[in-house]
């Protein structure tokens, strides 16, 4: 029997380039953004909140962000019915909104990164532009 696991991890560079692309998406889009990036637990690793961004969309942007890396899947993956009863149950903690992915390398979840402050579209398009600079899957 085994007591350890090997796990990636991402690191400081990582978000930083994250960030970066991500803002460089909402800018080329016109659409000021919260952007969050976690680790695999959860654990806010960068944030930004862009020039002009809805302040409230920091808190979802979190959110959405921590709710991909716990389900190792897109926001908008929780099934309808179950929506409002996880958001309720949470307090927020959990979200079914748009814009938050998991980021996975080779397979293997390594964090989320939740984005709001545009539509839905928006968001996801901004979160594929940060997942795209690290060679995220």
């Amino acid at each position: 029997m085994s007591h350890t696991v090997q796990t990636l991890a991402l690191t400081h560079q990582a978000a930083l380039a994250m960030l970066a692309a991500a803002a460089d998406k909402a800018t080329e889009i016109g659409q000021p953004q919260c952007i969050v990036i976690v680790d695999a637990s959860g654990e806010v690793l960068g944030s930004l909140r862009m020039t002009g961004a809805k302040f409230l969309s920091l808190r979802s942007a979190r959110a959405k962000a921590r709710t991909a890396a716990s389900i190792n899947n897109e926001t908008t993956a929780i099934p309808e019915p179950m929506r409002a009863g996880l958001a309720a149950a949470t307090n927020g903690a959990v979200t079914a909104l748009g814009g938050g992915l998991p980021i996975r390398m080779g397979g293997t979840l390594v964090g989320g990164i939740g984005v709001g402050s545009g539509t839905g579209e928006q968001d996801i398009e901004v979160g594929r532009a940060a997942l795209a600079a690290i060679g995220a899957d």
